[in-house]
């Protein structure tokens, strides 16, 4: 009525079989899903905002506030 022994020989070994390829699936799923829900719409708002962004018409527009040091505003 006593309990039989815990198989240790071997054990990592067979863990690691059962383990690792799921935790390479779920890590290559985990890069795949971020890709295309964080760093694929980061990208197309980037190139939107770049399609209509003017910089000269915006350090036109900071010069006239007074931001820059090194360049007066027009009116001065």
């Amino acid at each position: 009525m006593s309990l039989p022994k815990p198989v240790m020989r071997g054990l990592l070994g067979k863990r690691l079989r059962f383990h690792l390829p799921i935790a390479f699936s779920l890590s290559l799923l985990a890069a795949i899903a971020f890709k295309y829900a964080v760093t694929e719409p980061r990208k197309q708002a980037y190139a939107d905002f770049y399609k209509q962004y003017d910089a000269v018409k915006e350090f036109n527009a900071m010069r006239e506030a007074g931001i820059f040091e090194s360049v007066r505003p027009s009116g001065e």
